[in-house]
């Protein structure tokens, strides 16, 4: 049987990110899914609901295969391949009329993958609840800044920028 929620969430990456729409609409997403506008408030409030459910899903797949690699660095080599490739796609829909919730939203998403992946690994356990929240909060900004200033040259760099970023991440190092 089909999962209705995953065949939405189908059709509204392709209209994001391969029709490049600006303005997402329940109206195109039920049209493409050949579905009645009931059966998409069944299954998701409002689109924002539909973005989070998608990326929440996203999360738990990434999360998982960062945490299969032999080691946290490769991990993290991982998560930054995965970046980078849906980097593009990324910046379509943040011009869509949704750009500021996939903003908010993408946010949560490097928050709860650092949160998660640091306490399956173990990491920052001798801190305090608040001192790990911005300990992951100050990485997940200076990753996401990393991302922004993405180029090409880096992506030729990309194993020497994980090692150095693992190194600050695992305490390591400090950035100069």
């Amino acid at each position: 049987m089909t999962n209705m929620k995953e065949v939405i969430a189908g059709v509204t990456k392709t209209l994001l990110f391969k029709k490049k729409v600006k303005k997402l609409t329940v109206k195109e997403i039920v049209e493409e899914c050949n579905i009645t506008r009931q059966a998409f408030y069944y299954h998701f409030a409002d689109i924002p609901e539909l973005l989070k459910w998608m990326l929440e899903k996203d999360t738990e797949k990434l999360l998982e295969q960062c945490l299969e690699e032999k080691n946290p660095e490769s991990g993290l080599f991982h998560l930054f391949s995965f970046a980078i490739n849906v980097q593009p796609y990324i910046r379509v829909s943040m011009h869509s009329n949704y750009g500021n919730e996939i903003e908010k939203l993408l946010d949560e998403f490097m928050y709860s993958f650092f949160d998660r992946a640091t306490e399956r690994a173990e990491v920052y356990k001798h801190y305090s609840k608040a001192e790990r929240d911005f300990v992951i909060q100050y990485h997940c900004f200076a990753i996401k800044g990393i991302l922004n200033q993405w180029s090409e040259k880096d992506t030729q760099n990309l194993s020497f920028i994980v090692h150095q970023i693992y190194l600050i991440l695992s305490g390591k190092i400090t950035p100069q």
